[in-house]
């Protein structure tokens, strides 16, 4: 039952995808009876956590009940009061935790807090199924640097576009309905100045019937050629971009481009490139924990190569266009010998219709 009700916790916290960031999704379950008598998640940044809302929905009184929580409950002053000060003070006597919280200003102190007050405290609970759903939090808040999935389309041998550039579509409608719940769950989404002006994509989150979030747009562009007509430098309150740009780019077209709503960053050139290490860490300081990168086969084997790739997410389409010239998911110089490839692990394999998505975690 530890699991059913944990599950459900977990359920709840998925509800909060792509407004709590940079905080954790977390959802709490409380129990009493045998019966579930209040539930809630933490639905937006800023605001009420899990558990002062499971507390605030409860539809009897909770004292002597079991709490089900997906994350250690915070023992420090945020946003919000400390929640395991809350669980005392309702007189919960028994909290299950799915899994103790990474962030150090917690990190086993909310356990300590409800242990010393006579509750029972069991952790671990489905935990690998709570780490994967923050994954992005995890990595952010032990490393204060983005979490990297790189998403890629290919057809089935292998190829992004056809010898004429031709890439629309190659996944179908389920696939592309897929990666916008992804864009949803980011903080930024990000391409190469190739992808820019080949496509003049918009880069925002289209979700038929909920409401989404526009990630940040962040483009790498060693030179800053950005045409200022394109989709991108359309900015807004809730549609922001990024160019990201090297000593290369002329102070001049740096002025176009602020003018233009965006923000613009400059990185130390690494091979007359932008430095992917560094814009990591310059994200990471702006609060930035996921970013989804959607570049070209160029950005995409710098991203691999300078080891900021954490997860890759590739769909398989059941198409083949052939050709010498057409492009691979991953260009770039490529490597050498077998047994020095970027390897994987931890694949998982799923189906929309006819595509095949398989993701899988970068090595380290």
């Amino acid at each position: 039952m530890d699991n059913y009700y944990m599950k459900k916790a977990l359920e709840l916290s998925k509800k909060a995808v792509g407004f709590v960031n940079p905080n954790p999704l977390v959802g709490a379950v409380i129990v009493k009876d045998n019966k579930i008598i209040g539930e809630g998640y933490h639905e937006h940044f800023g605001g009420p956590h899990a558990e002062v809302n499971a507390f605030k929905n409860a539809t009897e009184d909770v004292e002597g009940a079991t709490m089900y929580v997906t994350l250690e409950p915070c023992a420090h002053y945020g946003k919000t009061p400390p929640c395991a000060e809350a669980i005392v003070k309702n007189k919960i006597a028994k909290v299950i935790v799915g899994m103790i919280d990474p962030n150090p200003l917690v990190a086993g102190k909310g356990v300590e807090i409800l242990r010393k007050a006579g509750i029972e405290v069991t952790t671990g609970i489905i935990e690998n199924e709570i780490r994967k759903t923050n994954e992005i939090f995890i990595k952010y808040i032990t490393t204060k640097k983005p979490f990297c999935i790189m998403k890629t389309a290919m057809t089935l041998d292998g190829k992004i576009a056809t010898t004429t550039g031709d890439s629309k579509w190659i996944s179908n409608e389920k696939s592309r309905a897929y990666v916008h719940q992804l864009r949803n769950r980011v903080a930024g989404i990000m391409v190469g100045i190739g992808t820019v002006l080949s496509d003049n994509p918009e880069l925002t989150t289209r979700r038929e019937g909920k409401i989404s979030t526009n990630p940040i747009r962040i483009i790498i562009d060693s030179t800053a050629k950005i045409p200022l007509d394109s989709k991108v430098l359309k900015c807004d309150e809730k549609t922001k971009t990024i160019i990201v740009t090297t000593k290369f780019a002329s102070d001049t077209k740096i002025c176009a481009i602020k003018q233009k709503g965006a923000e613009v960053i400059v990185t130390p050139s690494k091979n007359n490139k932008v430095d992917l290490s560094y814009l990591m860490e310059a994200l990471g300081d702006k609060g930035m924990d996921g970013i989804l990168l959607e570049g070209g086969s160029t950005l995409n084997y710098s991203a691999l190569d300078e080891g900021i790739v954490d997860k890759v997410i590739t769909f398989i389409s059941p198409k083949i266009f052939g050709g010498t010239s057409g492009k691979t998911t991953v260009g770039g110089k490529g490597i050498n010998l077998v047994k020095d490839s970027i390897m994987l692990q931890d694949t998982q394999v799923s189906r929309f219709d006819e595509d095949i998505m398989i993701e899988a975690y970068v090595k380290k």
